[in-house]
């Protein structure tokens, strides 16, 4: 089974990433793009016998940092 874990960082955390890639797309001549917020995708292949609870611990405790990360887990059939 395959799980696909989003993490992005929460409202009000500074972004440089995102506003690294705001300003290189202004200077590509892209306008219209009012913000930018760069997460990661991390996508496991695990044991179908995995629990739901086992992968939310794996986010808390590694995946991601969730004092100033968001993370949204998706089961990939």
């Amino acid at each position: 089974m395959k799980a696909r874990i989003f993490v992005t960082l929460k409202g009000g955390v500074l972004d440089p990433q995102g506003k690294a890639i705001h300003h290189a797309l202004e200077g590509l001549g892209f306008s219209g793009v009012n913000d930018v917020r760069a997460g990661k995708l991390i996508e496991l292949d695990v044991a179908d016998g995995t629990s739901d609870e086992d992968i939310d611990a794996m986010c808390r405790k590694l995946l991601a940092n969730t004092v100033i990360e968001n993370y949204r887990i998706e089961k990939v059939a």
